[in-house]
């Protein structure tokens, strides 16, 4: 085995961000079998123990985690075009009334907070948003298997064999998709599951097979569901959630 930098392997583990390890680091909040480490770029074996002193914990405690029911109209990423930024929508008056992670909105989780995925302008519903690194690499890591549920209503006629390719046989870009869950749940509006994330993957999918996108509504991501989170309102993640 060949030494890796501890910065890498923190985030490999989940600790947390390589650009938060580093930080850590510097501040001397790691320790590595059992010894304190300040210098940036060391090494250490791929089985070495490491651990994050107190004040390294209580800082990743404090980051806010927001679920929000995004409305058509708003982009999840950098803004263009004139079109307005989800995130805008995290505001003290938009909080959920009914919200049970009794934290009060403060403006400084606003500082650093990004979307971990993306949520097509002309679609709606969960979109999670997070200062922590740890939360957004276990959602859009390269090797997340996180599940992403979505209710679509559909137009067209559905091609022979397309409900099979739907659920796997698709290629986007050159790439086979992974294997789906996609099933009917009405006449007009399919159910997909999804555990990955390709740009406007399930309205090009529906073209492959004869159908056309006209609503797009996520509601699940893991085991976080958007529930009855009214629409343009969110939540702070509660303490024991998990995704």
């Amino acid at each position: 085995m060949e030494p890796v930098r501890i910065s890498k392997l923190m985030a490999q583990r989940g600790l947390c961000s390589r650009r938060e390890a580093d930080a850590y680091i510097e501040r001397g909040w790691v320790r590595v079998d059992g010894q304190i480490v300040k210098e940036l770029g060391t090494k250490a074996m791929p089985n070495a123990r490491i651990s994050l002193e107190r004040q390294a914990a209580r800082r990743q405690t404090d980051k806010a985690t927001i679920i929000l029911n995004k409305p058509v109209g708003y982009v999840s990423h950098q803004a263009d075009h004139g079109y307005r930024l989800a995130a805008s929508l995290i505001r003290a008056d938009t909080q959920f009334h009914a919200d049970r992670a009794r934290r009060v909105f403060d403006p400084a989780h606003l500082r650093g907070l990004a979307p971990a995925g993306r949520l097509d302008i002309d679609s709606q519903g969960l979109l999670v948003l997070t200062q922590d690194g740890r939360i957004a690499r276990q959602l859009i890591g390269d090797d997340s298997g996180i599940e992403k549920e979505y209710l679509v209503r559909v137009e067209g006629r559905l091609s022979s064999g397309g409900l099979a390719q739907l659920n796997h046989g698709l290629m986007l870009d050159g790439q086979a998709l992974r294997p789906a869950k996609v099933r009917w749940q009405n006449e007009d509006q399919l159910q997909f599951i999804l555990n990955e994330g390709r740009k406007r993957q399930i309205r090009r999918m529906c073209e492959q097979v004869g159908l056309k996108v006209v609503g797009l509504k996520r509601v699940r991501m893991g085991q976080i569901v958007l529930g009855d989170l009214p629409m343009g309102q969110w939540r702070y993640l509660r303490e024991g959630e998990r995704f």
